[in-house]
């Protein structure tokens, strides 16, 4: 019997640390062939290839080289180049992650040409529709015939938009078993020792969303806030592109470059970066992702948004929305780290394994 094609469709950094582990899970299955779609929505080697490395990936079976642009740019890019690679060789199902533009331009190609797409990650939601992630995740859900989702509350979101329970499982979260797959080699990182740092005497800290870094008032108020903190706690910060190119542009970089208790870096691979965040005392960011990865390991985390999809990281986990203006305080009332506090339901590592046994049931491979 012929193999089930699954194509799964990576974009940008935290795509690849969710469809990795479903990779390596799909190949040890002799019911289907996973083909891996790189969009090239970020094509910075350090926002991309090195994570391709690090996660232990193959060259892309398909690589559609978008590029950056506007969102509709993006967008309409990518349903071109993947629509042809669809009807070139049309696959059994889509598998999209996560929420960019990617994600729902892939889906909607799928959704055209009625080939079952399935969304990982689904059923999350901040409730502001500003942000274009949340726009792709309504749609990506509207349209997606499997939402595989990582929590009881994203259950919760999808059936109060009326979607049929039959589309919905929760699978638990996929980050986690990408910190759990490259857990031995993280350890083995050091990166905190490489860098002169005391473990728990240092802050990671992330900044790329245009709400805090676009703004030159913003982005001020910010670095201000990281120099305060860091006159007490050590600061480490891997700089994004955009937030670099912001800085520079808004002639802010002085505030951080050149102190001797700031460590600017660029951008870092998986194993990298989670090295620091092990050793850290705590982490200030506004990415999604991260809020995840410190719920999991029980560490402090700050995230400067006024809002959250992911609002089980508060619930449930260490996780603080904050103002840039009350950053200071909020560092300074800082809890400690709480490894003993288990994570949500279903973090456990093991997403991946459910997610190839609802693909196998769905395919008719039983």
């Amino acid at each position: 019997m012929k193999p089930v094609e699954v194509q799964l469709i990576a974009a940008a950094r935290p795509n690849f640390m969710k469809v990795a582990p479903l990779y390596h899970a799909l190949r040890q299955e002799s019911w289907c062939q996973p083909i891996l779609v790189h969009t090239g929505q970020h094509y910075d080697f350090n926002m991309s290839d090195a994570f391709f490395r690090d996660l232990m990936l193959p060259e892309p079976d398909h690589h559609l080289n978008v590029g950056s642009g506007t969102h509709a740019q993006q967008t309409g890019g990518v349903m071109i180049a993947y629509e042809k690679i669809c009807q070139e060789r049309r696959p059994d199902w889509v598998v999209v992650v996560g929420d960019v533009n990617s994600t729902v331009a892939c889906a909607l190609v799928g959704a055209k040409l009625g080939i079952p797409v399935a969304h990982l990650e689904a059923g999350l939601r901040s409730g502001d529709r500003r942000m274009p992630e949340e726009i792709n995740r309504l749609a990506t859900d509207a349209i997606s015939d499997v939402l595989w989702t990582p929590s009881e509350d994203a259950d919760r979101n999808l059936l109060r938009e009326g979607v049929d329970p039959a589309r919905i499982e929760c699978v638990g979260n996929i980050m986690i078993d990408s910190y759990e797959m490259l857990r031995p080699r993280i350890e083995r990182e050091e990166l905190p020792g490489k860098l002169g740092l005391t473990r728990q005497g240092y802050v990671v800290v992330t900044l790329h969303r245009p709400s805090n870094v676009d703004d030159p008032r913003q982005l001020r108020e910010l670095f201000e806030a990281l120099g305060a903190i860091a006159s007490s706690r050590h600061v480490v910060f891997p700089m994004h592109p955009r937030t670099r190119h912001r800085a520079r542009e808004f002639d802010l970089l002085s505030l951080l470059e050149g102190r001797s208790d700031v460590t600017l870096t660029e951008p870092l691979g998986y194993v990298e970066f989670m090295s620091l965040v092990t050793g850290a005392a705590a982490v200030v960011t506004d990415s999604g992702g991260v809020q995840e990865e410190t719920t999991y390991l029980g560490i402090p985390c700050l995230t400067l948004r006024e809002n959250t999809e992911r609002p089980v990281t508060v619930t449930h986990g260490t996780n603080r929305l904050v103002k840039p203006q009350m950053l200071q305080r909020a560092m300074a009332e800082l809890p400690p780290r709480r490894g003993d506090k288990p994570p949500p339901p279903l973090w456990d590592g093991r997403t991946a394994k459910r997610v190839a046994e609802s693909l196998r049931r769905r395919s008719g491979r039983a």
